[in-house]
């Protein structure tokens, strides 16, 4: 039982094994607000690493399955009372959309990594398997988590920065910067395999976070968009830089750069969204802090905490401490995760990035790709909205 005194939701977990960075984030995030339990898992191709991971964990040894079909079939075998409620899929994005749509169909609600499939037509087959199912469907773009970019789609919402004129939102980092497929790394090499990572590689792995997260602040759809892609380690399948121009819906104009061959960077997702009364600066390395800079004043930097009152009821309602405790990406993660198991148990809609996301994020990378190599740069992002 939770705090509340309502049963915990009954997690399963496809791949995240021993050795496998988002896995574990995602494990710790379900942790924080005690709210999940970790039941069973299919963690690993290899038995060694599966059995190891399902050790760890403290799980029966019967709930550690060797495939996720596996998985599926024996949970839904179990009492309602006991089997796993919600499954998390954390595998490379060839698995997302087959394991998901299973899963649904066998009746259990579902949270997975991004992309949310290799192709739009996929991501669309998913979301009539979803809507029929009845079950929730929850997509882990995390930094949709941050309390403070609450509060600066609240902001610009509520007309502070007035008429949108610009965006700027760009993602580098720098893990890729050398042939780490060639030194075999595991995660290097199937995000640059078509097959298992689909038709982007940096677009597709991170300029996806960055287009999820202008849209979601600005409140804007992205229209058209002219995309440049570049290959700069030799030998690589699918880009590791890209550029994109776009317009928006609500008359906005931006670029959204992504790279992962910015040598020396870390983590940088930046958003600056600029308007007729001012501008908002937000950054995932420092994700505590909001920039506000209006029009004709001091800028003022406003900052996380439970007891900064004057921040906005989606802000505080996704914040645990005061102000001057930093809070991150779990944390972040956490709030999906939160969000997602209280609605299970409320039988409410929940505020994560779901079936919507996925069928933009997937337009978006398909619309990348095809501006890229089309001779009409200027390219039209459509997709129909369930």
């Amino acid at each position: 039982m939770d705090s509340t005194g309502q049963s915990k939701v009954r997690v399963g977990m496809v791949g995240g094994g021993d050795g496998a960075f988002i896995g574990e984030v995602h494990r710790q995030a379900m942790r924080l607000d005690g709210l999940i339990e970790l039941v069973c898992g299919a963690f690993s191709r290899d038995p060694g690493n599966n059995n190891r991971s399902g050790a760890v964990l403290h799980l029966e040894p019967g709930r550690c399955y060797d495939a996720w079909e596996t998985l599926l079939a024996a949970e839904q075998a179990r009492p309602m009372d006991q089997r796993m409620e919600l499954l998390a899929i954390v595998t490379p994005n060839h698995l997302h959309a087959p394991i998901a749509e299973a899963a649904l169909r066998a009746g259990f609600h579902v949270f997975s990594e991004k992309p949310a499939a290799l192709s739009l037509a996929d991501m669309q087959a998913l979301a009539a398997t979803q809507a029929d199912s009845g079950r929730l469907y929850g997509l882990a773009h995390t930094y949709q988590g941050y309390p403070m970019v609450w509060q600066a789609r609240h902001m610009v919402q509520t007309g502070t920065l007035g008429r949108l004129r610009k965006i700027f939102v760009e993602y580098p980092q720098g893990w890729l910067s050398e042939d780490l497929a060639g030194q075999g790394n595991k995660q290097a090499t199937w995000r640059d395999e078509p097959a298992k990572a689909g038709p982007s590689g940096c677009m597709g792995d991170i300029g996806i976070h960055a287009f999820n997260l202008a849209e979601f602040v600005s409140g804007q759809r992205i229209e058209r968009l002219c995309a440049d892609l570049g290959v700069h380690v030799a030998g690589r399948q699918l880009d590791d830089d890209g550029a994109v121009l776009f317009r928006t819906d609500g008359g906005a104009s931006g670029v959204l750069v992504a790279s992962q061959v910015c040598t020396g960077e870390e983590n940088g997702l930046t958003l600056r969204l600029y308007g007729e009364r001012g501008g908002l600066d937000w950054r995932q390395e420092e994700p505590n802090s909001l920039v506000h800079r209006p029009l004709g004043e001091a800028l003022r930097v406003l900052r996380a905490g439970v007891d900064q009152r004057w921040l906005c009821d989606e802000a505080l309602r996704r914040l645990r401490l005061p102000a001057g405790h930093p809070e991150g990406y779990l944390e972040a993660m956490a709030n999906l995760y939160t969000d997602f198991a209280t609605s299970i148990r409320l039988g409410r809609t929940p505020e994560v990035p779901g079936v919507a996301a996925g069928l933009r994020g997937m337009a978006f990378i398909e619309t990348v790709v095809a501006s890229h190599h089309g001779a009409n740069k200027w390219t039209t992002l459509a997709v129909t909205e369930r």
